[in-house]
């Protein structure tokens, strides 16, 4: 099967049935009474958001993978190879959905608990954190199995290098950064799913550039998906993703980079997942250091702009074109970076 045939089919897969599930998940979680529980500590006038169906991202989470199974299947059935071209891409991609189900079924117990218990508080940090860390050990042992005990990482302009036994704390980081940081972006309408789409989109520019068509058949569907719930959660949302699918799309993202081989690209393929965490770091750190003030007026950085003034809306456009901009950079590095390696 033509490989760009295998990504638009998977896109389009995605994006399809996952807006049609709308029609039957939306009213099933009004008719369940899972509603958007709003944090005492969020802006208040996202109040009359309270009682927006959440959970919604499992309208997602069962379109990429149909998506992903029907394009791959279709691959085999004409004589393709997509899976099996590069070595060890059907363990990446396998583990990468797997990792990215699980941080899924994470945000979803995360919900469950705020929705029948009617509270701001789910799990507690401490389980979120014990769960990420199994999930995390769990999918680098996967890249162990797959990748051998000195894996290497793509680096534009330096090459393939060894990273030796950092790769693995360094890997960690990444996944647990990449995943928060999916969270900290879904704080208002149609920004996450937005700006994942775009990210997914860059993703497949670069498994093209490359050529690992299997991994940009993942990243194709996750941008179809993403689309496909834009229709139902752009301002004003009808159903908002909650933890459930903000953790998958999360572990989904860096699931790619690392069947890429080049989760570095993430400091610019995914730029406003970077600039949402990093302030809300940012935020906590300068506020104990400095026993009680701020940098900004709230955290991560889109309340910042909320309170100042600016509209949801307008916080979409902005940041979109920001990590356009990044997804743009990126894909000039890799341009540029893949003709100008230097043996390490």
């Amino acid at each position: 099967m033509n490989p760009y045939a295998a990504m638009i089919l998977a896109a389009g897969a995605a994006m399809g049935v996952t807006a049609i599930l709308g029609f039957a998940f939306i009213p099933w979680l009004h008719k369940l009474k899972f509603g958007q529980i709003i944090l005492d500590i969020g802006p208040n006038w996202h109040k009359h958001k309270q009682g927006t169906p959440t959970m919604g991202g499992l309208m997602f989470i069962i379109g990429v993978p149909l998506a992903l199974v029907a394009a791959f299947i279709t691959d085999h059935l004409l004589g393709g190879d997509m899976l099996t071209a590069q070595s060890g891409m059907a363990v990446k991609l396998a583990a990468g959905l797997i990792m990215a189900l699980m941080f899924g079924l994470m945000g979803f117990l995360d919900d469950y608990t705020k929705v029948v218990k009617k509270r701001n508080k789910g799990l507690s940090i401490g389980q979120k954190s014990i769960m990420q860390i199994f999930i995390g050990v769990g999918y680098l042992y996967s890249l162990w199995l797959a990748m051998g005990q000195n894996p290497t990482t793509l680096i534009p302009f330096v090459g393939q290098v060894q990273l030796g036994w950092f790769f693995w704390p360094f890997s960690f980081a990444v996944i647990y950064a990449t995943v928060n940081a999916a969270n900290f972006t879904d704080g208002i309408d149609g920004l996450n799913s937005s700006v994942t789409m775009i990210t997914g989109i860059g993703l497949a520019v670069f498994a093209v550039m490359r050529g690992m068509f299997g991994a940009g058949v993942l990243a194709a569907a996750m941008a179809g998906g993403c689309a496909g719930f834009l229709f139902w959660n752009r301002n004003p949302a009808k159903v908002i993703m909650g933890d459930t699918g903000s953790n998958f799309l999360g572990g989904l993202v860096v699931a790619i980079a690392f069947a890429l081989d080049t989760p570095v690209i993430l400091l610019l393929m995914a730029i406003i997942y970077v600039i949402e965490f990093m302030s809300d770091v940012i935020q906590i750190g300068y506020f104990k250091m400095t026993g009680g003030k701020r940098v900004f007026k709230m955290a991560p950085i889109h309340h910042h702009f909320e309170m100042s003034g600016w509209g949801e809306k307008k916080i979409d456009i902005i940041f979109c074109l920001v990590n356009l901009l990044g997804v743009a950079a990126a894909i000039a590095v890799v341009y540029y970076g893949l003709n100008a390696f230097i043996v390490v």
